[in-house]
């Protein structure tokens, strides 16, 4: 176990960190389930500018990479678009 003072800091934050990123990608993977659940083009476009904002702001918040990101938003958008 840590035995610095600023070792046992870092632990704390990176347990705060790591509680906060979870959060942030268990709701970025319930919404794209959300989104390919849907079956029409009207529910499904709300939705998408939704998540394409969430993945903007992890990008912000460097829980995600922003290729990574770029790349969720144009396969979710070819979905979309695929949609009647």
């Amino acid at each position: 176990m840590a035995h610095h003072k600023s070792a046992k800091k870092r632990i704390r934050q990176t347990q705060k960190h790591r509680s906060y990123n979870r959060f942030y990608i268990r709701k970025l993977r319930t919404a794209i389930k959300d989104l390919y659940a849907t079956t029409t083009k009207e529910e499904a476009e709300p939705k998408y500018r939704q998540i394409a904002s969430l993945l903007d702001r992890l990008v912000r918040k460097n829980i995600l990479h922003r290729n990574n990101a770029d790349n969720k938003k144009s396969r979710l958008a070819r979905f979309v678009n695929k949609l009647d």
